[in-house]
C-alpha cells in the first residue's frame, strides 16, 4: 500500500513503552538509527536508551535496528553495543529489508511496527511492507542543510500525522 501517513505519531521513542506496544499487538519494533534512536553526532547508546530497551524486552517487545546507513561500522557497532540484531543498507522504502527483519525474528507483519523520523523512507517503507509505522520528531536537524530541505518537503504529511498522536494501544 502506498501511503505517506503513519499509523501513529509521537515526539520521541521514549513515549513508546513496552507495555503500550505489546498491548497494541507489537512484538517486534524495527527502528531507524540516525535522528530516531540517536543524533547523527553520537555513536554510542546512552543510559536512557538502554533503560528504554530493557523496558521493551521486559514487556515482550524485541528491538531491531533497520538502517539505510552506508557507513560500514556505524550501525553494526551501535547494534552490538546495545545487544540487538540489525540490518544495514536496508534499502528503505523498498520492502525487502522489512521482510528480512521480520523473517529473521520470526514475526508476522501484524505484530511488527517501524519507528523512524523520515516519512519518505521509514513510514512509506513500513506501510508498503504491511506493518504499522510510527513517526517520531527528528532528534536534531543541525549540521546538514539537506536535512532541512528533506524535512521541509515532509511538513504537510507531518501536520496530518500529528492528529494520530500515540496514546498507547489504540
Amino acid at each position: 500500500m502506498f501511503s505517506l501517513l503513519p499509523w501513529q505519531w509521537t515526539d520521541s521513542i521514549y513515549d513508546l513503552t513496552g507495555k503500550s506496544l505489546y498491548r497494541a499487538g507489537i512484538h517486534l519494533l524495527l527502528a531507524d538509527l540516525d535522528n530516531t534512536l540517536i543524533p547523527y553526532s553520537r555513536s554510542e547508546p546512552d543510559e536512557a536508551l538502554r533503560r528504554w530497551l530493557a523496558d521493551l524486552n521486559a514487556n515482550g517487545v524485541t528491538l531491531f535496528l533497520l538502517s539505510n546507513s552506508r557507513k560500514a561500522v556505524r550501525a553494526p557497532h551501535f547494534a552490538q553495543a546495545l545487544g540487538i540484531d540489525y540490518l544495514c543498507h536496508a534499502g528503505k522504502p523498498k520492502t525487502g529489508g522489512y521482510r528480512a527483519a521480520m523473517e529473521r525474528c520470526g514475526v508476522a507483519p501484524e505484530h511488527c511496527a517501524m519507528v523512524g523520523d523520515q516519512i519518505f523512507t521509514d513510514t512509506l517503507g513500513a506501510n508498503r511492507a504491511g506493518i504499522r509505522s510510527i513517526l517520531v520528531k527528528p532528534i536534531s536537524l543541525s549540521g546538514n542543510p539537506g536535512r532541512y530541505l528533506r524535512y521541509w518537503t515532509e511538513l504537510p504529511m507531518r501536520a496530518l500525522a500529528r492528529k494520530r498522536q500515540w496514546k498507547g494501544a489504540s
